[in-house]
């Protein structure tokens, strides 16, 4: 399985930007998804999830009501709405599976989540 988070770029604070994660197989119609960011010299931090259903979302308390995760069923595709950018979103962003088929709770620690793409570069200018 391989993912693949796009979408990233340079904006403005106060900006938007739209990352999108795709997958080679169809692993998120059963595998929760979430996206992670991390800065050098820190962890990963939880941004937000979605589990495999659809139906629940959760977001991190640093970006609720500006970022947004979302799945396109058609297009095999799990998404992140980011508005309002400020600068300390600034990071690389990773989407990741869980390693869990059919989980009923959104995780939020990276070692729960075994399939990881390559980081998409979100920089926020002030």
């Amino acid at each position: 399985v391989q993912l693949q988070a796009s979408g990233g770029g340079l904006v403005q604070a106060g900006g938007s930007l739209r990352l999108s994660c795709t997958a080679s197989t169809r692993i998120f119609d059963t595998r929760n998804v979430a996206w992670f960011r991390q800065v050098p010299g820190k962890e990963h931090e939880f941004v937000a999830g979605i589990i495999w259903t659809g139906g629940r979302t959760d977001h991190a308390d640093s970006v609720k009501g500006r970022f947004t995760i979302s799945r396109d069923v058609v297009k095999n595709t799990v998404n992140l709405q980011m508005n309002s950018l400020r600068p300390e979103d600034t990071a690389d962003y990773y989407c990741a599976a869980d390693a869990q088929r059919n989980r009923n709770v959104i995780l939020t620690t990276p070692r729960a989540y075994e399939y990881w793409g390559r980081g998409t570069l979100v920089t926020v200018s002030s």
